[in-house]
């Protein structure tokens, strides 16, 4: 379809759309696509990457443990057993979760398709200087979204695992766990991780357009540490080891920010 502009060399209302569609299509595409390869080693995903956590011997914990024995450190980072078990209650609980963690996993995959697709619908409202930022663009935001991702996996997920299967409000509760609630965590975790990773890129757009400034973001540092404070508390168990470990790349991120939003404020702003 034939793009149609009017006298100033500007998409209509109705282009616009039509390009929002085919930016959406192509992005299901290629989550499909990532979804197809993953549902394809759904076993070896579920045994070694999904449920690895929930065991004692998960990488996580072994490197905690060496850490905690070598420094003298809290050894309740030192796991013998994840005391719980994992059911699935429904008929097609096993099958329902097989297709739709594929196509979270696809969706992690074809994270760099989505953003190069969003690049390009974005691209027109930008100058020529900065549209040749598209793969540093595109190469940062992945980069900083599997960081996260990461992270979530292999720090806040073990962290939280451990904590919650092991507190206890009685020895008489077993903890059945029903496999809706782990992927739950699981997923939550990992997306949620991922997106927050992107905060210096949201920065960088909102510091362009004049919405945030790096004065704004030194003034309110304060209270954005008490907020990374209290989500560490939220999400790790109650030790100030654990606090620390989750703090201290979301700091990181945050000064990031701020580095970033004063640069592009001693940029000049164009109409």
């Amino acid at each position: 379809m034939a793009k149609t502009k009017n006298k100033t060399g500007e998409m209509s209302f109705l282009d616009h759309l039509e390009e929002l569609r085919w930016l959406l299509v192509r992005s299901c595409i290629a989550i499909v696509i990532g979804a197809s390869v993953a549902f394809a080693f759904s076993r070896y995903i579920f045994d070694n990457v999904i449920f690895a956590p929930s065991k004692p011997d998960f990488v996580t914990y072994r490197f905690f443990c060496d850490l905690a024995l070598k420094y003298d450190l809290d050894k309740s980072f030192c796991v013998d057993e994840i005391p719980f078990k994992i059911q699935s209650r429904t008929m097609d609980g096993q099958f329902s979760t097989d297709i739709w963690i594929s196509i979270l996993i696809g969706f992690i995959i074809a994270f760099p398709v989505i953003l190069r697709e969003f690049w390009k619908f974005i691209s027109p409202a930008l100058y020529d200087n900065e549209r040749k930022y598209a793969v540093s663009f595109i190469l940062a935001s992945s980069l900083l979204f599997f960081a996260g991702v990461l992270f979530g996996y292999y720090i806040i997920m073990p962290l939280s695992i451990n904590f919650l299967s092991n507190y206890r409000i009685s020895d008489v509760i077993e903890n059945n766990i029903d496999l809706d609630s782990y992927l739950s965590l699981v997923k939550t975790t990992v997306i949620a991780c991922g997106l927050v990773f992107e905060l210096p890129i949201v920065i960088y757009f909102l510091a362009k357009v004049g919405l945030v400034s790096a004065s704004f973001l030194r003034n309110y540092r304060r209270y954005a540490y008490v907020i990374i404070l209290l989500l560490a508390a939220i999400v790790t168990p109650p030790d100030i080891v654990s606090q620390i470990i989750v703090t201290i790349p979301l700091a990181i991120l945050y000064e990031a920010s701020i580095l970033i939003a004063s640069r592009m404020n001693k940029l000049p702003r164009k109409a």
